[in-house]
């Protein structure tokens, strides 16, 4: 049985991975690719695939078309009953685990338990995680995700910091992080665009908090998710791969400002992954296992100058008749919205109504008063408003015009194809790239690897990929 450390690098595809060892030869990643056992992955989900359908796959080893999980915060104890995340069935079975950021693991179990450490992802509605010592941080990281969502919020929560940083020992962050994080302030004042790297910054404070959770209780299985690099390729696959796109409408000026950052926020993962390389060789009885849920290529697009958002909530349902107390506000990715209404049905039927420049706005309702509302209607050159047929003044919608600062729009977008790489000290140089699996093959795998019994719904690994 071998101890597994599951690094979770949300949507990032093999391509971009050889890339940044080409661009950076004397990297971690660069100087240990060839020994790495490599796989492509392929996402076998039906319909449109985001990460919040696609993760569902890997850590349940069942498709979409089973799990039916399509937004955050959706209600999943029958979908928990009946395919329950890897994590979950691992603490059953007596396997010491870890969870750091894993989508859908909110909230976390009543009982710790076989669970060694348990810290939900970033669209958790509440704090709550343990250890117990660990909530402060991830209070504070809830609040800047939540501030930083389309344009990065570039004020400095200096009372938050100040309490963080009272922390930084028991936390774990270490001295290089805190000097680089005072570097990019500093470098904020001269150069304001870098602000949009603070996104990267709090994976970073994340991964700190994760090793040392990591080298203090040594989990037979531990997760760790991060989003840092997607979010980067998104904005700026234009930049970096200018002469993949048939009509590129951004300018030179946008091109030489942006083209080295997804190479920045690799790099990031590359001191993450060098670091936990070094806990393994320590510590051989584990191997580290690098994964995406599916990758990212350039799709055609334009510069957005403004994106349509509900920015005042409450004004927003005071429009249907709803309350500020029969409303709530849920985490999402924008530009989703996501709310819990404590009368659905009749804001369901009144949502229908809700046209922009007379298109039906597109909503899910996804039971129990929990809705996903689509909004980023993009570079709008007039705005009308109507509910039930009758116009609504822009400045009494709670909707706004926002302005995008860094003008990027979706340059690259979601594939089925992703990775996973897996390292350990013991394996020989091959370059040889072994074949694609699917997604749904890692759980099983996971659990065959610790003498779990894999469950009937889900298929045998078609081939051996640890060992």
């Amino acid at each position: 049985m071998d101890k597994i450390i599951l690094f979770e690098l949300n949507e990032v595809p093999i391509r971009i991975i050889e890339y940044y060892c080409k661009m950076r030869p004397n990297s971690w990643l660069s100087k240990n690719f060839g020994s790495l056992k490599k796989f492509e992955t392929y996402c076998e989900n039906g319909g449109h695939i985001s990460p919040w359908n696609t993760w569902p796959t890997l850590h349940r080893g069942v498709t979409n078309q089973k799990h039916f999980i399509s937004d955050f915060n959706q209600d999943l104890k029958e979908v928990d009953a009946e395919f329950p995340p890897l994590w979950q069935m691992l603490a059953e079975k007596n396997i010491k685990t870890g969870v750091f950021g894993s989508l859908h693991s909110y909230p976390p179990p009543k009982l710790q338990g076989n669970y060694s450490f348990y810290v939900p992802d970033v669209f958790a509605v509440g704090k709550e995680c343990f250890p117990k010592d660990v909530e402060l941080f991830q209070d504070i990281n809830l609040k800047l995700s939540r501030k930083s969502a389309r344009n990065v919020d570039s004020s400095i929560p200096y009372k938050d910091m100040l309490r963080l940083f009272g922390k930084a020992g028991s936390l774990g962050f270490k001295m290089n992080t805190l000097a680089a994080i005072g570097s990019q302030l500093a470098q904020e004042k001269t150069t304001p665009w870098k602000t949009v790297r603070r996104r990267t910054y709090q994976t970073v404070l994340s991964f700190d908090v994760f090793y040392k959770l990591l080298v203090k209780e040594k989990p037979d299985f531990t997760t760790f998710f991060t989003n840092h690099v997607a979010s980067s390729q998104h904005r700026y696959w234009a930049a970096v791969f200018p002469t993949e796109y048939k009509d590129l409408k951004y300018d030179q000026e946008w091109i030489e400002t942006y083209e080295n950052e997804i190479i920045f926020t690799m790099s990031k993962t590359d001191d993450m992954l060098r670091r936990l390389a070094y806990f393994v060789d320590k510590n051989p009885a584990y191997k580290l296992m690098i994964t995406s849920s599916m990758g990212q290529e350039a799709v055609e697009s334009e510069p957005i100058e403004t994106q349509l958002y509900i920015e005042n909530h409450e004004a927003f349902f005071a429009n249907f008749g709803v309350l500020k107390d029969d409303f709530a506000f849920l985490p999402s990715m924008l530009p989703q919205f996501n709310y819990f209404v404590k009368d659905g049905e009749k804001f369901a039927s009144q949502l229908e109504t809700l046209r922009v420049n007379d298109k039906k706005v597109h909503f899910r309702d996804l039971g129990e008063g929990r809705f996903s509302i689509d909004l980023g209607q993009q570079n709008l050159k007039s705005t009308e408003i109507s509910l039930n047929g009758k116009v609504l003044p822009l400045d009494q919608s709670g909707l706004k015009n926002v302005v995008i600062e860094d003008k990027s729009s979706a340059t690259a977008y979601h594939i089925p194809e992703g990775h996973c790489f897996i390292y350990h000290p013991s394996f020989q140089k091959s370059a040889i790239h072994s074949h694609q699996i699917s997604t749904q093959e890692i759980m099983p795998t996971i659990l065959q690897n610790f003498a779990v019994d894999i469950p009937s719904y889900a298929a045998l690994p078609s081939q051996t990929i640890l060992t």
